[in-house]
């Protein structure tokens, strides 16, 4: 007789968690059996202190099968209403090529892998990357440029700092601290100044760079952290001071632009420095800001094909002068050789990133939006200058037809000069009304000012069709259309191309390095996108064992919806009624996350996880001044802290005070308790990750965070280490009252090579007032720290994804098995390395430190040779050197199978037996596999060999190399010599 399965027997084969967790459940009995435990739940109460567990389920929707997801997400995606977006204002509609959505953003190759701090494993990305760089370079006519900040507020502010951080001794002397930001900037731009210059003590001066003041002599400006220029010419009254920067927008806000020339000259003739928000698409048409004077360039990359989202995630970028080298924010890519004189790229002057510089970091830019930035300079790659310089022209071009057929039709346009946006005055007898009303009857959104202009922006996608649909709304709104028979709704095509006037118009020539003419088919530029693609590791070869970075499954299930047209078309400041499934989606993830975190008000508006950080002490910092303790200033935070803790505090305008670790690796509680006591009166906040960055859950949390409250602090947590908290502990329950999310690291979003990054806060109900606002969603700039309300909304679909399929059961067994396999790791790697940290009961959590700071005394081995040498092996490094000197910080995740766990076992144990052959003499102390690893395929296929050990000891150290070799192309790097000879351009 034929038996049949239970529905439930059918249903595990679905089940969300099961694809997602890499170890079944008769590994895990084999598994904690190696460990010392007799289960899994023994492990856990051995890891996680009793007082702190939560003691029922998250109330959580039950777990979706992925089927049942995609016909989920697709349901509240078709909620959002697809219009034809005109509204301009720092997003545009673009075609992204299918080639590069394709080969690019559809493939875990590119989206899973690692910031390239190991070089010799990442040429492809940094060779994509290095090509953004020298887009921007060329549009801006500047010399350097980073590979991508977070969008176009954040670098304004970044530019602020930069520049205030870079004033002459006689500036600083004399406390120039004015910066003008001429009233034209877009509104999300300015939300951001507000919010970052704030605490570095920056005063802001909004007006009209055509009358300001300031630039002829003095800027005089009130008390307030804000004053404006009141339009008469005539600066406001009060306090005299100098200024510093100032930044004005190309083309504006209006869409005009201006000729700052003069602005410039008057500017630089005083010292004053000057940064310029620039279109990058107007740029391949209009005169580079570079060639008339301006010392920054900055601006978003989203129209270099890289669809809305709803505001992000989109590639920020900042170009600058060679003097700011030590000073730009951001990372860049810089070409220098390895071990063998061969041409190889890697990050260039990496000690001037914000995790490394720690409190004295002027920039708040930790990880950046690096795939997107990527995709942007392949955008630039396909289409060359001529086709870049083609679509600036059609869209200059429809946007000059567009203004004379309108003022044909009665209507003013009031920019005299524009690129693509019309700022346009109604025509006498129609009403705007009329307008609005047939523009939502044909799907079109303008940007309306206050003032009661119509803004319309034209873009790549605007075909001559959707001209004579603009002609048709604008003529509706006439009156007494029976009296206009020479109106036609159709464009007049005959009307000849009007190119910039001269004096504004681009001569130089930008992008002639070969990689910009030579891929025009699809044929070649796939090839040129897989050439770079297999010269990186990402999760798509191997497990990359980088500790406190959580390089987790990204499963194609989560990642699929981004290419639904529904969540990738749509405008950020679209209409309410037009983006239900966004609100929907974002409303539920809110409120999934307030309960996963225990604190419920959110904000999803940070686009990293340091902007996270500096939300969440911004909003710690209003909250204090709101009840009249704006003196509060010092925030304590442990030695072991991630250096983006004392960075991101300083740039909050607080003060740093570090509390010591004892020698078992966990927070002195005595100290804290005599910092704490010790600066009661200024006391702010407390920053903690937990578990501890030594991967450590230290028992007296609870403790400390009532130290803190006792002395009128408030505690933030640091949710880096959050894949080992959910489901089993909560900040909330365990007394902070803010902390930010790493969705790149716990909630599955990829990392793409360094970024894109979501940082989202949850706090506690008392702060949730002064959580991070929007001008143009909420007509306020308290606390905005983005360009778009919602920060990166596109990219939280996956996160969503990420908890509907997994559900509260699924989540809780991800984080067990995050701490099994770090601790399984323990069990087998202790004896050859030793651990640095344990808990009370000798447990990690989900991360484990190896000591390799005896190596270098008794064999010549250091921690960078046993990372390069597992590059041979086909692994990506551990995190090195952090957050003890000499080791190698490694987290597993939950989505390593347990093959894949010993085969980095068996890596781990084969370079530690080289390690003993250096050591004992069976090996070269210098001529050695691990000095000289890794070895590039050219070495090991060349004619020359001068190593005493062979090829395929050098190449083919494991059996499994033999079947599946990932060969890099270069040998080790040479990062000195690129620093002395810093090139960042191709």
């Amino acid at each position: 007789m034929c038996g049949f399965k239970s529905r439930s027997e059918y249903d595990m084969n679905d089940i969300f968690v099961n694809r997602h967790v890499g170890v079944n459940e008769s590994e895990i009995k084999a598994m904690v059996q190696k460990i010392g435990v007799s289960s899994l739940e023994q492990l856990i109460d051995e890891t996680i202190p009793a007082n702190i567990r939560l003691t029922e389920p998250l109330e959580l929707p039950e777990a979706m099968t992925e089927r049942e997801y995609a016909e989920h997400i697709a349901e509240v995606a078709s909620k959002n209403e697809i219009f034809t977006s005109y509204i301009g204002q720092g997003w545009y509609d673009t075609v992204a090529p299918a080639v590069i959505l394709r080969n690019v953003f559809e493939n875990p190759c590119w989206y899973t892998s690692y910031t390239p701090y190991q070089a010799e494993i990442s040429q492809g990305r940094l060779e994509a990357l290095l090509n953004f760089q020298t887009v921007i370079a060329d549009l801006t006519g500047l010399p350097l440029a980073n590979c991508s900040l977070l969008d176009e507020a954040t670098a304004a502010a970044e530019a602020a700092n930069m520049l205030f951080q870079s004033r002459s001794r006689e500036q600083v002397q004399a406390n120039a601290n004015v910066l003008f930001v001429d009233e034209k900037v877009f509104a999300s731009t300015l939300g951001v100044l507000n919010t970052r210059t704030q605490p570095q003590g920056i005063k802001l001066v909004v007006g009209d760079y055509k009358t300001f003041q300031g630039i002829a002599g003095q800027a005089r400006n009130d008390d307030s952290s804000q004053a404006r220029n009141d339009g008469s010419g005539q600066a406001l009254k009060g306090e005299t001071q100098q200024v510093f920067a100032a930044i004005v927008q190309y083309p504006n806000a209006d869409g005009s632009v201006e000729d700052y020339r003069d602005f410039v000259a008057k500017a630089n003739a005083q010292g004053i420095k000057v940064a310029v928000a620039a279109d990058l698409l107007s740029l391949c048409l209009l005169t580079p800001p570079g060639e008339w004077g301006a010392d920054v360039v900055f601006g978003s990359a989203q129209r270099f094909g890289i669809p809305m989202y709803y505001g992000g995630p989109s590639a920020g970028y900042f170009a600058t002068k060679e003097e700011y080298k030590r000073s730009i924010p951001g990372r860049i890519i810089g070409v220098s050789k390895d071990a063998y004189g061969k041409n190889a790229l890697r990050l260039a002057l990496q000690t001037r990133e914000q995790h490394i510089k720690r409190e004295k970091a002027t920039s708040n830019i930790c990880t950046a939006q690096a795939l997107l930035a990527t995709m942007s300079g392949f955008y630039a790659v396909y289409h060359g200058p001529d086709g870049l310089k083609s679509i600036a022209e059609r869209v200059h071009h429809y946007a000059e037809l567009l203004s004379e057929e309108l003022t044909d039709l009665g209507y003013e346009q009031e920019n005299k000069l524009f690129f693509d946006t019309l700022k346009i005055k109604l025509a006498p007898g129609a009403t705007l009304k009329k307008l609005q009303e047939t523009a939502i009857d044909c799907k079109v959104n303008f940007h309306y000012f206050e003032s009661g202009e119509i803004g319309l922006s034209i873009d790549e996608t605007t075909e001559a069709s959707d001209l004579s649909v603009l002609i048709y709304v604008f003529s509706e709104a006439l009156p007494r259309k029976d009296m206009m028979p020479n109106v036609n709704i159709f464009l007049n095509l005959t009307r000849p191309f009007k190119p910039l006037p001269d004096t504004f118009a681009r001569k130089t020539p930008y992008l002639t390095h070969e990689v910009f003419h030579k891929y025009r088919t699809e044929t070649e530029m796939m090839r040129y996108i897989k050439k770079l693609e297999v010269r990186d590791i990402s999760l798509a070869h191997s497990m990359i064992s980088l500790g406190s970075c959580t390089m987790k499954l990204n499963a194609a299930a989560e990642m699929l919806p981004l290419n639904d047209p529904h969540f990738a078309n749509i405008h950020p400041y679209a209409p309410a009624n037009q983006v239900e499934g966004y609100k929907e989606l974002i409303e539920n993830l809110a409120y999934y996350l307030g309960i996963i975190t225990g604190l419920p008000g959110v904000s999803f508006q940070p686009n990293s996880g340091a902007a996270g950080e500096y939300s969440g002490l911004m909003t710690i910092r209003e909250y204090l001044n709101s009840k009249g303790q704006g003196h509060r200033n010092i925030v304590l935070i442990p030695a072991s802290a991630h250096g983006t803790n004392p960075a991101s505090a300083i740039q909050a305008g607080f003060q740093t005070v570090t509390i010591k670790c004892d020698e078992n690796g966990n927070t002195d509680i005595n100290d804290l308790k005599a910092q704490a006591e010790a600066n009661k009166d200024h006391l702010a906040a407390f920053m903690i990750t937990y578990p501890s960055t030594h991967g450590i859950f230290e028992t007296n949390i609870v403790e400390m965070c009532e130290i803190i409250h006792k002395n009128g602090g408030q505690v933030y947590m640091d949710g880096a280490n959050m894949n080992a908290q959910v489901g089993l502990t909560n900040p909330g329950s365990i007394g902070a009252d803010v902390c930010h999310l790493n969705l790149h690291k716990t909630f599955a979003i990829p990392h793409g090579g360094g970024g894109p990054g979501v940082g989202p806060i949850c706090c506690a109900p008392h702060l949730k007032p002064f959580l991070p606002s929007h001008p143009e969603k909420d007509g306020s700039n308290l606390n905005t720290v983005a360009a778009a309300p919602f920060g990166s909304a596109g990219i939280l679909p996956i996160t969503y994804g990420y908890i509907r399929m997994m559900g509260a059961a699924g989540l809780a067994t991800a984080t067990k098995i995050a701490i099994l396999n770090a601790n399984y790791l323990v069990s087998q790697l202790e004896s050859a390395y030793g651990v640095v940290y344990k808990g009370v009961k000798s447990r990690v959590g989900h991360e484990l430190i190896l000591d390799c700071r005896n190596l270098k005394a008794y064999s010549g081995i250091d921690e960078t040779d046993v990372a390069k040498r597992l590059i041979d092996y086909g692994f990506h490094a551990p995190t090195l050197s952090f957050p003890v000197h000499g080791t190698l910080m490694i987290e597993p995740t939950e989505s390593e199978s347990l093959a894949e766990l010993d085969r980095f076992i068996t890596a781990m144990k084969g370079i530690r037996a080289e390690i003993e052959d250096v050591a004992k003499g069976k090996a070269d102390k210098e001529n050695n596999v691990l000095h000289n690893a890794p070895h590039p395929q050219y070495e090991v296929c060349g004619d020359e060999w001068n190593h005493p050990y062979s090829r395929e000891k050098a190449a083919f150290p494991a059996d499994w190399l033999k079947d599946n070799k990932f060969w890099v192309n270069v040998a080790r790097v040479d990062n000195a010599f690129g620093d002395r000879n810093l090139v960042t351009c191709c």
